[in-house]
């Protein structure tokens, strides 16, 4: 049975896609300034709606499942944010804020597919609606809306979604097949999210200022802040895994571990086995806790690989893959230090925190 999923409009903020706080923008221009970026969301989420339509009904409903599921909306958030370095709300910008958006909700249809995913914004995967067919069709019916809507910028636009999808495939492919004979499993790990991650947050933060016809050299630092913003986003992803239901997320702990992910904290305690038995322990009681659990689902040790998943959420590796996320989120900040002071410049700084300092 197909469900019927209405068609709703939802309201976003600037300070809640973000996770910045009210107060943040407290001066007239500020609050003007915000409301800029609020006037330009709800542009886009009406968009949203009418550019997720194929005049097909299963089509139609296939594709809204996860948009009106909910989400953020950070990205399109960042290209109107960016987009204020020069003629702001332009048409451009809320387009390629549509059409990167898309592109997000593209790869999660694909993403929950590889991850076998159960779960995606709080309802079940699409493919366990629909199936994995189903799921991956509707996952390139979006992609092939987006790239028609980037066909309409012009050829900037093309290139820079070509690219961009590009490295969201080679993300997954490496992903999937895992790092090779002799690479850095952690070097391999930080491109893949790079690639998967940062690459589109990227791209959102330059449409913004290509299509708000902000000066060129602000392209170059608010391209490298989005990267590094990413790649400190899912390390703290890492770490939150970890705690699963405790802080919140209403995820069972070690949700990742579990479907065999090598979360950056896992490829730590690899490293450190080497040399430490007690590591060495741990590490051999989470791999075959999990083995048991995905092999042998009917008489799995939950209890055992429950305290396990603690040990590791309390490990050292755990608050050292924490202090490489705020590494990353400095560097973020860092890259800014061309963009004139201002509200642009201190709601992208906020950001940064507010990325490391989330629990969910």
């Amino acid at each position: 049975m197909t469900p019927s999923v209405p068609i709703t409009r939802r309201r976003v903020s600037l300070t809640s896609a973000l996770g910045l706080g009210d107060k943040l923008f407290s001066s007239a221009d500020e609050r003007k300034f915000a409301s800029a970026i609020d006037d330009g969301l709800n542009q886009v989420e009406t968009g949203l709606l009418n550019q997720v339509s194929f005049a097909d009904d299963l089509a139609d409903v296939t594709t809204r499942y996860l948009l009106n599921a909910g989400g953020k909306r950070v990205r399109p958030t960042l290209a109107l944010l960016t987009a204020q370095l020069g003629a702001g709300n332009t048409p451009e910008v809320v387009i390629a804020a549509q059409a990167l958006e898309i592109t997000h909700l593209a790869s999660l249809y694909h993403d929950d597919v590889m991850d076998e995913a159960g779960m995606r914004r709080g309802v079940p995967s699409a493919q366990n609606v629909w199936g994995n067919s189903v799921a991956i069709l509707t996952g390139d019916l979006l992609f092939a809306r987006a790239s028609k809507l980037m066909s309409g910028l012009g050829e900037r636009a093309i290139m820079l979604q070509a690219n961009t999808f590009e490295r969201l495939c080679l993300g997954q492919l490496h992903e999937t097949i895992g790092p090779r004979i002799g690479e850095d499993p952690i070097d391999h790990y930080i491109q893949v999210l790079a690639d998967k991650t940062g690459s589109l947050i990227a791209a959102a933060a330059e449409m913004g200022v290509i299509f708000g016809n902000a000066p060129e050299e602000y392209r170059t630092p608010v391209k490298v802040f989005g990267e590094k913003i990413g790649i400190a986003f899912q390390l703290i992803d890492d770490v939150i895994d970890l705690s699963g239901g405790e802080d919140g997320t209403g995820k069972t702990p070690g949700t990742d571990l579990r479907s065999g992910v090598a979360t950056l904290p896992l490829l730590y305690l690899r490293d450190l086995a080497k040399t430490h038995l007690d590591a060495a322990d741990l590490l051999t009681r989470i791999e075959r806790d999990v083995n048991a659990a995905k092999y042998s689902p009917e008489n799995p040790d939950e209890a055992e690989l429950g305290r396990a998943i603690a040990q590791l959420r309390g490990h050292p590796v755990t608050q050292k893959t924490l202090d490489e996320a705020h590494r990353w989120a400095r560097e973020a900040v860092e890259a800014l230090a061309p963009l004139p002071d201002g509200p642009v410049k201190k709601a992208l700084t906020r950001f940064a925190d507010s990325v490391v300092e989330r629990s969910k």
